[in-house]
């Protein structure tokens, strides 16, 4: 059933499989959602849900005293025709319906945004070309919202790239109607200062399939927080993850899938790479079985090499199981260093170390690189991998 794997010394894993009592007790990684930035106590690190993160390094997001949004970054969209694209006020209906906050920064958020910006698929629209959106920071602090819309049986490919400087806190929400199908590949390759926080919000709708790629790169701090439930049974979620983490970073991923309703189905496949001293990955996983939530069948793993020394990882897959009528649940988690054997393996073929060592680790991310679907983004991404690994002692 569940199985959570050792790892090396230098890092830290944990796994549990907790049996809850009642419907109403949420994710222990959670606090109560909530709108108002007021319910959320300033975060001092000793917290559950902030003791991996460097709140110093927020630069005031999680305290109210970080700069007033001074318009720090900037959002373009490119959608093909027949896709709407508008921005909306605070009292749009759409807003919030994907979900709650559910950390002080969230919130805050939430309640210092002033127009959101929507882009809408209609319903039965099968898009031939993705939908593209490009937040560039500009070198300020910036609150942001955005909403991805689809209609009953619509099929949509949405590509949100993050790049510049910014100190950015956003909620992004996705609605996907019953029978549609949604795949968002998430690029974060800010630059060297950026500090990104952020709240990812699914509502999956009956029989409807969503596929999430986050790829995390740049940043002096990201901390990102995808989550997932249904708006009826037969729903599927599929959130993969790659990331690179270098010297000095802090990258933070903390996943909650939320089994509310049954014969629905997730996987989460979250891979990353880390070198350079101080550099600090964080994976948390939780996944909630309600007791309604019959039927459920759950994987989630994450995995991790560790390129040099002076590199920390923590990773954390949990399970909260309410009924006894599943189809399956399990989770692994495993940090390790280059395997041996493979680099002999390929250098003995006369392979020299160096590009030994850079077919290992494109080996290691390609099958989540492969689950984009754009050729030109997997292109850019792996030459992103590529000029990371430049970089390894």
């Amino acid at each position: 059933m569940a199985e959570a794997q050792n790892i090396p010394v230098g890092s830290t894993t944990a796994g549990s499989i907790a049996v809850a009592a009642e419907s109403t007790v949420a994710t222990r990684m959670s606090a109560p959602p909530s709108f108002d930035v007021a319910d959320f106590p300033v975060p001092h690190g000793r917290e559950e849900e902030w003791r991996f993160t460097p709140l110093e390094r927020l630069r005031g997001l999680h305290d109210g005293t970080a700069v007033a949004a001074d318009g720090g970054v900037t959002v373009e969209v490119t959608a093909p025709e027949g896709v709407t694209v508008e921005t909306v006020g605070r009292d749009d209906a759409r807003i919030g319906k994907a979900g709650t906050p559910v950390d002080r920064v969230a919130a805050q958020a939430f309640s210092s945004f002033e127009k959101a910006s929507v882009v809408s698929v209609p319903k039965e629209t099968v898009l031939s070309e993705p939908i593209r959106i490009t937040v560039q920071g500009q070198g300020g602090t910036a609150y942001g919202h955005q909403i991805v819309e689809l209609g009953a049986f619509a099929e949509a490919v949405v590509v949100i790239d993050h790049a510049g400087d910014a100190v950015l806190a956003a909620n992004v929400d996705y609605l996907i109607g019953d029978g549609a199908k949604l795949t968002v590949v998430s690029v974060q390759d800010w630059d060297d200062k950026a500090v990104h926080v952020a709240q990812h919000n699914a509502l999956v709708g009956r029989d409807a399939s969503f596929k999430s790629v986050v790829v995390t790169f740049g940043g002096d701090v990201v901390r990102l927080h995808p989550r997932v439930r249904y708006a009826g049974p037969g729903g599927e979620a599929e959130l993969f993850g790659l990331y690179f983490t270098d010297k000095g970073q802090h990258q933070e991923h903390r996943l909650l899938v939320d089994h509310n309703a049954p014969h629905c189905k997730s996987n989460a496949v979250y891979k990353g790479a880390l070198q350079g001293d101080d550099a600090h990955a964080v994976w948390i996983g939780d996944v909630v079985i309600r007791a309604s939530a019959e039927g459920t069948d759950t994987y989630e793993m994450n995995r991790n090499l560790v390129l040099t020394d002076g590199a920390r990882v923590d990773s954390v897959p949990n399970l909260e199981i309410e009924t006894g009528e599943i189809a399956g649940a399990g989770h692994a988690s495993a940090t390790g260093r280059f395997d041996d054997e493979q680099l002999f393996y390929l250098m003995a073929r006369g392979i020299p170390e160096t590009e030994a060592r850079r077919l290992v680790v494109r080996g290691f991310f390609a099958e989540l690189v492969q689950q984009i679907g754009l050729p030109d983004v997997e292109q850019r991404l792996l030459a992103k991998i590529e000029a990371e690994l430049e970089t390894v002692s």
